[in-house]
């Protein structure tokens, strides 16, 4: 048992999105957060990005654990990301701003899993 006011050292954070098809998500996600090929393939049907201070690991699931998750992204302008992801097309909502604290907009990836794109308090 560890000490009280100890921590445990975290040195990655995943996140992990369950898809129907693994290759429409990876075309999907490397167009809207711009990467490149994936950075990993640890096994079969799993791929995962390094996103900076999280990563993110897309995997096959079958039977309907979809949209068990939320990936929220950090954007230095939460506005002109919502004018690109409309360009290409996506469904997103409208920009809720928290006053103070944060900007945010919604949307989903093919299989229904959320996300979210945010600035800080700054931009509102």
């Amino acid at each position: 048992m560890e000490q009280a006011g100890a921590m445990v050292q975290v040195t990655s954070v995943t996140v992990g999105q369950p898809v129907a098809d693994l290759g429409a998500a990876r075309r999907w996600y490397e167009a809207v957060l711009e990467l490149g090929a994936p950075d990993l393939e640890p096994v079969d049907g799993v791929v995962e990005y390094d996103l900076g201070a999280v990563w993110l690991q897309l995997g096959e699931a079958d039977d309907g654990r979809r949209g068990g998750t939320v990936l929220r992204v950090g954007v230095p302008d939460v506005h002109a990301e919502r004018s690109r992801l409309l360009a290409m097309g996506i469904e997103v909502g409208e920009v809720q701003v928290v006053e103070g604290v944060v900007a945010f907009v919604d949307l989903e990836d093919p299989d229904g899993n959320p996300l979210s794109f945010y600035s800080v308090a700054a931009v509102t």
